[in-house]
């Protein structure tokens, strides 16, 4: 028997009417003056509360991340003495099982009406195996070591995002999203600054720097054990009408969500675009084809991170102003419009301007298609949801890579990129179609 639920004191649908007839109370209608209270309100909701904490969290576990992840390849080829495969192989088998356990960990978040034990988990696990990487004395243990990083990885991520939009309101989860995800982008900057740093003062020893990764690991962890709170799940008027509940028998009070047609059908889409997304892995080697010194490499990298982190609260306000699907649309656009241009490049300076272009399209896509998700879906199942979310990519992101290497090889660069850029515009399109205007 299908079941309505009614309106959970403190849910965002509420929560939100109080908010905006208290703003117009204060301010008289007055419209500078309600620009102006909207925009104190959203600088309350980021720099306050789950939001900020999280984001601080992603902040130290992204650093304490790439700390070591730029340093990996010559630790394993030139310490270890192990082959560009075995790297091969350590990656794949990482990010596998970090997609399956981010699809699990979503569901079980659902299923216990909690999600701070499993953020912090997944946040404690990465933060303890990480550094032993400094004690690895053969490839097989950096195999393992980093194994139960990815399975911290896959255990948080869909519960900490299920928690991040139970955080605020519906119409600012774009800007909680891109503030969330800026902060991520820093620490991709800060980490590798952090081990330049380390390498120079442990003349060039990378075991030190390893171990000291354990810092901004070990204070993430603390973050979320004392800052961040648990978020009960509460029920929108649209989350009631996106959701399909179903009482089971003999189930005091429980309820089985299932996802929704159009939820399904935006991953559907989704996966199409990620085949036509390659590692950027690939796009450094297009610069590096095309004049860009091999030492200038990692500053063009940086460069791109700090483009994204830039871009990504834009994005998300732009997603919360003018809807999440307009956002992703246009953010696909972007990414066709750059694939094109690498593969037309010819001079290093392309290759700059292309990076600092391409980190628009994360800034209009990684926020709003989490945005999405969460408005797709109902507050009881949105773990589900986002491990499903996560799955879809991390699953579609293997063949996409696999796909492009192949015509790469087969056809040249300007096959391959061209390839992408078709996939993209196709997705793009296809997307207004299966999320309709109500929706999105």
């Amino acid at each position: 028997m299908t079941v309505e639920h009614t309106p959970i004191a403190g849910a965002s649908g509420g929560s939100e009417a109080n908010s905006d007839t208290a703003g117009r109370s204060h301010t008289g209608g007055d419209p500078e003056a309600l620009v102006a209270a909207g925009h104190a309100r959203l600088r309350d909701l980021l720099l306050g509360g789950n939001v900020l904490w999280l984001s601080v969290v992603s902040l130290l576990n992204d650093a304490a991340s790439e700390m070591i992840y730029p340093l990996l390849p010559v630790f394993l080829v030139g310490s270890l003495a192990a082959g560009p495969a075995f790297l091969g192989l350590i990656e794949g088998v990482a990010e596998s099982v970090s997609s399956f356990l981010k699809l699990g960990s979503g569901w079980l978040s659902d299923r216990v009406r909690r999600r701070k034990p499993l953020v912090a988990g997944g946040y404690a696990l990465a933060a303890v195996a990480r550094p032993l990487i400094a004690l690895a004395a053969a490839p097989w243990h950096v195999l393992v070591i980093r194994f139960s990083d990815r399975i911290g990885k896959g255990l948080r991520s869909a519960p900490r995002d299920a928690l991040l939009a139970a955080s605020v309101p519906a119409e600012r989860r774009g800007a909680a999203f891109g503030f969330h995800r800026a902060a991520d982008h820093a620490g991709a900057v800060i980490g590798p600054v952090i081990a330049t740093l380390l390498l120079l003062a442990f003349d060039q020893r990378l075991r030190p720097v390893f171990a000291l990764a354990a810092v901004p690991g070990a204070i993430a962890v603390i973050v979320v054990l004392v800052r961040v709170r648990e978020r009960a799940p509460g029920h929108s008027a649209r989350e009631r009408a996106n959701a399909t509940v179903t009482a089971e028998p003999g189930d005091a009070g429980a309820t089985r969500v299932t996802l929704d047609r159009t939820f399904l059908a935006y991953l559907a889409v989704l996966t199409l675009f990620t085949l036509g997304n390659a590692t950027d892995a690939f796009l450094l080697l297009r610069a590096e084809d095309i004049g860009v010194p091999i030492a200038l490499v990692p500053l063009l990298w940086a460069a791109h991170h700090v483009s994204k982190m830039a871009w990504n609260l834009p994005g998300g306000m732009l997603a919360d102003r003018f809807g999440p699907r307009r956002a992703i649309v246009a953010g696909w656009t972007v990414y066709a419009l750059t694939y094109a241009g690498f593969a037309f490049a010819g001079t290093a300076w392309h290759a700059w301007a292309l990076f600092l272009v391409y980190g628009l399209f994360y800034g209009l896509t990684e926020a709003p298609e989490k945005a999405l998700v969460a408005r797709l879906t109902s507050a009881t199942n949105r773990g589900a949801a986002f491990g499903a979310y996560h799955f879809a990519i991390g699953v579609a992101a293997l063949p996409a890579s696999v796909i492009f290497g192949v015509l790469w090889m087969a056809g040249g660069p300007r096959v391959a990129f061209l390839l992408g850029a078709g996939i993209a515009i196709l997705a793009a399109a296809l997307l207004p179609i299966v999320v309709r205007e109500a929706a999105a």
